[in-house]
């Protein structure tokens, strides 16, 4: 059962049926996995707030599966998470798109390492953890994703010649990157190149929505994390620049 929003109650990854009612039941139980591995790790070395590792699904992992909802990563494509932190939003994407490949790049190496540790353990063989600076790389992608890194022309400079001129998306390659609030100032640069996606219209965050997936739960239950999801999500959103 899908918990209810509260960080001492905790979540399922139960939750991510709503939005992804299509998952193989590899998929589920890589995502179950998720929440021990990330108590364990988080207990030594802090990559998510020890105040939010209760909402690890509805505010890290399904936040990293909102880019799902812009783009699906065709097979053998190549992705680089620059800034990985612990893993987001690249395990989880990891996790859903199998056939394609993810980089995930951190400047510190104990951050780095916690991702490493979780894709060994999730047996992720999609994915390679590396620590470095992303601006020095010298492998080519088909996007690069990330979570808050930088403001956009910084991470824009970082990424700029690690973006593939071989297109073969739905979308020009490029980035995609989960951010909030008012990108107005640094979006400007990019002109007609950036588009903002809202997650609330991407993920329907409706009671009805929500009753698909959970469909024991009492209309209150539903009627709560509803109103959980679109306060968190209200102002954060997925932003893909094109190259």
């Amino acid at each position: 059962m899908i918990g209810l929003p509260a960080a001492e109650k905790g979540e399922s990854a139960s939750l991510l049926a709503c939005f992804f009612p299509s998952l193989t039941s590899r998929q589920k139980a890589r995502f179950e996995a998720l929440q021990a591995l990330y108590e364990e790790w988080n207990a030594k070395i802090n990559v998510v707030s020890r105040k939010d590792i209760g909402h690890l699904y509805a505010h890290h992992v399904l936040h990293s599966l909102a880019i799902a909802k812009v783009l699906a990563f065709l097979p053998g494509s190549r992705i680089l998470d620059a800034g990985t932190g612990g893993g987001f939003p690249g395990i989880p994407l990891a996790i859903l798109f199998e056939e394609a490949e993810f980089h995930l790049v951190d400047s510190v190496g104990k951050k780095a390492k916690v991702a490493e540790a979780v894709a060994d353990a999730l047996e992720l063989e999609n994915v390679v953890v590396r620590q470095a600076r992303v601006e020095a790389l010298d492998s080519r992608y088909d996007f690069v994703v990330s979570r808050a890194v930088a403001p956009l022309p910084e991470l824009y400079g970082w990424v700029g010649r690690q973006v593939s001129s071989k297109h073969r998306h739905a979308l020009p390659n490029g980035i995609l990157c989960l951010k909030g609030g008012d990108l107005r100032a640094e979006e400007a640069p990019f002109g007609k190149r950036v588009v903002e996606y809202a997650i609330p219209s991407l993920l329907d965050f409706s009671p009805e929505a929500i009753g698909k997936a959970w469909k024991e739960a009492p209309r209150p239950e539903r009627e709560a994390l509803s109103r959980s999801l679109s306060e968190y999500y209200e102002s954060k959103k997925v932003v893909y620049v094109a190259f």
